[in-house]
């Protein structure tokens, strides 16, 4: 994206409030008016003074004090809205940056680090609210009264007007080379601090980790050695635009020496007043002001260029996940759930499923078993959309997922994962992910049935007790309890459990199996299954093996056959169920 395009595309994030934006340039217009006619007033009360004393100059000067209030008023009210506007579109630019980006698959967050992502966000929206209140308040006044100054010098004097826009080339030759040599290590920089940020999210989300293994004094040599090569980019960027801003002094001092030098040949020739003279050694010091404002303004675009970049990359990334067009929304459905031969793989050259195919009855539980790594997530993945298949389909009641809203088809299914996710909220909060209208006896209610309800109330606030940051406040078995009752409270027909009671001791998982039977009850349920009882009570079986469906039948049948099933049951893959008397100590 050119330097440019990238500016015009960040005044296109105003069109929302087009009207105001299009008054404030109506305002600068009229600026840059007032910019040009100071000098010109100031030229005619030098040469009335000259020619006829202070009484004919008085005119001038009361124009010229009008003319003054006028543009500070203009300031004054220009300033005001562009303050204004700029903050709302900086909040704007927050939710679009936010809703797009949430919204974006998996895949892509898993690309980016969420430090990373922060970054991006933070500074993109922080570059384009100074943009914005700069190109109101100085840049658009500045290009206006550029373009208003050059023909009206060159109608006041072309030879003098001449070695203005002598001056104007330097300017513009000078930056666009600094920029052509210094861009390429810029965006080096940023990336650089991409990966500071990057790293320092991956210790503070990871700081549990970093002090047992007493590894802080590591990564914080790791972190100032990047910043040691984030300096060694940045100082040959800054030395080239030093110089760049030496060039344009000494271009604008050469340019007012030989306007008074060529002004003095001039007048000595009768061709120009000392008046005249004036205005053009005004409209120099105002053209270099203003082009010295704009040197200023490239030069910080150009070390925000990277960042608008970045900000804008992500804008531009599409999700692979949409709505088609016309998509049906799905009603609450009974829960028949078919794949149809579909195939599927983050990789194309190494597919994760093969042509699977099977049918799930509504209110049924499908177990999926096989040895890590065999698809099992992968497939109840296409399910609720995460990717779709690359061959064959889904249906849900026989609507093809694909041919649905988002929305409507995963207000239909719950989750409940491994390593349930827990926002830096309330317990409530939490809860209310689920069913943000729920009333409080229903939360109640779900947090009985999900065996919550005692260790919510030994917390010092109850349900208003803030959870840590992904739940580390909590123990597993209370962040998965929570994450029960929170599907509970989404009353969802169909209901995925990944590995939901997975690495818990035998106390706590029989706590939990207990709330997932309760929430399981008329549900069609697809579990990846470790559990012996829960294999064993399973409608359907389904025995995965590198992506592909080797077995399938109930638990029996499965065992008579003498396959895969059988043999992970005599390794010993699935785990037994703990004895009851372990149901009372978990806490």
């Amino acid at each position: 994206m050119s330097f440019l395009r990238l500016y015009l595309r960040v005044i296109g994030l105003l069109a929302p409030e087009r009207r105001l934006a299009i008054t404030l340039a109506i305002a600068n217009l009229a600026l840059a008016g007032v910019f040009f006619l100071e000098p010109m007033l100031f030229g005619k009360v030098v040469d009335a003074l000259a020619a006829t004393g202070e009484g004919h100059a008085s005119r001038y000067i009361a124009l010229w004090a009008a003319v003054g209030l006028f543009g500070v008023v203009a300031n004054v009210w220009v300033s005001l809205h562009a303050d204004r506007l700029a903050h709302r579109r900086r909040l704007a630019a927050i939710a679009l940056f936010f809703e797009h980006a949430a919204a974006l698959p998996q895949a892509f967050h898993g690309e980016y680090h969420t430090g990373r992502l922060g970054r991006i966000m933070n500074n993109g929206v922080t570059n384009l609210f100074g943009l914005w209140l700069s190109f109101f308040r100085e840049h658009l006044a500045t290009l206006l009264s550029i373009v208003v100054m050059v023909p009206v010098a060159l109608w006041l004097n072309w030879k003098l007007a001449l070695l203005m826009i002598a001056l104007l080339l330097c300017f513009s030759i000078f930056n666009a080379v600094a920029v052509q040599r210094t861009h390429k290590a810029q965006g080096e920089v940023e990336e650089l601090h991409h990966e500071i940020a990057t790293r320092a999210g991956d210790v503070f989300g990871n700081v549990t980790v970093v002090q047992s293994f007493t590894r802080l004094a590591a990564e914080s040599r790791a972190l100032r050695d990047m910043m040691g090569r984030v300096l060694d980019a940045q100082y040959p960027v800054l030395r080239g635009w030093a110089i760049l801003s030496v060039l344009n002094r000494a271009a604008s001092t050469l340019t007012i020496v030989a306007i008074f030098a060529l002004g003095a040949a001039l007048h000595a020739r009768g061709e120009i007043s000392v008046g005249g003279i004036v205005s053009f050694v005004g409209f120099s010091m105002l053209l270099i002001g203003r082009l010295e404002q704009f040197a200023t303004f490239i030069s910080s675009m150009f070390f925000q260029t990277q960042s608008l970049r970045d900000f804008f990359a992500v804008l531009d990334r599409r999700p692979e996940i949409e709505d088609q067009p016309g998509a049906l929304v799905l009603p609450r459905v009974r829960g028949e759930v078919v794949f149809e031969q579909v195939s599927f793989g983050y990789d194309p050259v190494q597919p994760a499923l093969h042509d699977l195919s099977f049918r799930a009855a509504p209110g049924s539980t499908v177990a999926l078993v096989g040895p890590t790594g065999a698809g099992k997530s992968t497939a109840l993945s296409l399910l609720y959309r995460a990717y779709d298949p690359s061959a064959g389909r889904v249906t849900v009641d026989g609507h093809d997922v694909r041919d649905v809203t988002l929305e409507s088809l995963r207000q239909n299914i719950g989750v409940v994962f491994q390593e349930p996710g827990m926002f830096y909220r309330s317990i409530l909060d939490n809860l209310r992910v689920g069913n943000p209208d729920a009333a409080l006896a229903d939360i109640e209610q779900a947090v009985a049935a999900a065996e919550a309800a005692a260790f919510i109330a030994r917390k010092p606030e109850g349900l208003a007790t803030m959870v840590a940051e992904r739940g580390r406040s909590l123990s597993g078995g209370e962040r998965q309890r929570l994450a029960i009752a929170r599907a509970m409270l989404k009353d969802a027909p169909i209901l995925i459990l990944d590995e939901a009671t997975s690495a818990l001791d035998n106390a706590t998982e029989v706590r939990i199996q207990r709330a997932l039977d309760r929430l399981t009850q008329g549900r069609t349920t697809f579990v990846i299954a470790h559990r012996l009882s829960t294999v064993r009570n399973a409608d359907l079986i389904l025995v995965l093996d590198q992506g592909r469906l080797v077995e399938q039948g109930r638990f029996d049948e499965l065992i008579r056959h003498g396959g895969l099933f059988a043999r992970l049951a005599e390794d010993g893959q699935f785990v037994a169920d703990a004895q009851s008397h372990t149901s009372a100590t978990d806490e």
